[in-house]
């Protein structure tokens, strides 16, 4: 039987995670997706606000359960049975709003994924869990090589827009089809079993008879075809227009994305103690997903109109470049089960898409302070979460 104690402990839990459920829709899950759009004239900005909210919510529901149990229950590994505490919950939640409050008022760039990971493991550590290297070798390895994967294959494609004598009649419905096979891929919870995830691949491969992966191979290169005629298409009709077209469906396949991975930051803490208060998974993405919705809608608008004037120099040729890795490797830290920064990705991709630019704005002294502020977040969620529950434990 739970106690008054406890629930009261998990009810501000739960609050501490609904705020941060809302910084991080209101921040850069909630306005980065379609500022791109926004500064190229594509879409206005309240349209903008408006559907990156529901992205978002659709994306916390329907892929948030992979990075929510990575954040609640394997970032530090306990004997059978046992998990983070509602106390440690809190403290790690509270430890953590507070740093991203501090640093959204203050201007300083303090990522979400590292600040979290940095207080769960603190707060997990200090009440006797075990580190568990496996999976921070897998984190790790994710958050070194998204800046080179990402910044080298937008570096990559927006060259390849910029070359001469290669026709963007063909190349921008070419990576259509590429983001076809990727989307062919993307697992679902609507789509699996109880209790897990299926891509449209998959699912559809198993109605026909043969080779389970030569038949997904096949759905996947039939829905990349389909994706690059109809663009293909669009842009016969108008060039400018087709392409805006493909940039509002990144932003919003970044945006459903964002939900997909960052919802996990917010309500993972809360994961281990879902069986203690007869808690369903879905019932806690939902409300981890009315968080960014409402954050989106709230403060999204502001932050998109700002970062659209940035946005604008960019063009759609190079935002293009940079939407397409960022969707990708978001759709890969969900399938790991990594937490990962949003910010590190999207940044990354429009560095190296303005490298190929000749390296317009981009700021070197700014990357540094930034890689600085990240690898900072992550070492004082840490350090101050440990320090916190214990002394909170030793009171109480």
């Amino acid at each position: 039987m739970v106690g008054t104690a406890t629930i009261a402990t998990f009810l501000v839990a739960g609050a501490a995670s609904l705020f941060m459920a809302w910084s991080i829709g209101a921040g850069s899950s909630g306005s980065t997706p379609f500022a791109p759009a926004v500064g190229a004239n594509a879409i206005s900005v309240m349209r903008a606000g408006f559907f990156v909210g529901i992205l978002g919510f659709a994306g916390a529901v329907l892929q948030g359960q992979g990075v929510t149990d990575a954040v609640g229950k394997e970032l530090v590994l306990f004997s059978a049975g046992n998990g983070l505490t509602a106390l440690a919950a809190t403290v790690g939640l509270l430890i953590a709003g507070v740093l991203v409050a501090i640093g959204i008022f203050a201007g300083y760039p303090i990522a979400t994924a590292f600040t979290v990971t940095g207080a769960v493991v603190g707060v997990g550590l200090a009440l006797g869990g075990q580190p568990a290297y496996e999976k921070y070798q897998v984190i790790v390895s994710m958050w070194v090589l998204v800046p080179f994967v990402g910044g080298g294959v937008a570096y990559t494609v927006a060259r390849l827009l910029r070359a001469e004598g290669v026709s963007e009649r063909l190349v921008v419905p070419l990576l259509a089809g590429i983001v076809g096979v990727i989307i062919a891929n993307v697992n679902f919870v609507l789509l699996g079993p109880a209790g897990e995830s299926q891509s449209i691949a998959r699912t559809v491969a198993a109605s026909m008879p043969g080779s389970t992966l030569v038949d997904m191979a096949i759905v996947s290169v039939v829905i990349g075809a389909v994706a690059a005629i109809v663009l293909e298409r669009d842009m016969a009709a108008d060039e400018t227009a087709g392409q805006r077209h493909f940039l509002l469906v990144l932003g919003a396949l970044v945006a459903f994305s964002a939900g997909g991975s960052q919802v996990g930051l917010a309500v993972g803490p809360l994961a281990p103690l879902l069986s203690d208060f007869q808690i369903p998974t879905v019932a806690l993405l939902l409300g981890g997903g009315l968080g960014l919705l409402a954050g989106s809608w709230t403060g999204a608008p502001r932050m998109i109109k700002a970062l659209s004037q940035d946005y604008s120099s960019l063009g759609p040729r190079r935002s293009i470049a940079a939407l397409i890795p960022s969707f990708a490797i978001a759709q890969t830290a969900i399938f790991l089960g990594v937490p990962i920064s949003f910010n590190e990705i999207i940044v990354s991709a429009i560095v190296g898409s303005g490298y190929a630019a000749g390296g317009a704005g981009v700021s070197r002294k700014k990357m540094v302070y930034t890689v600085l502020a990240w690898v900072g977040s992550l070492v004082l969620a840490f350090a101050v979460s440990y320090v916190a529950f214990l002394g909170v434990d030793a009171v109480f």
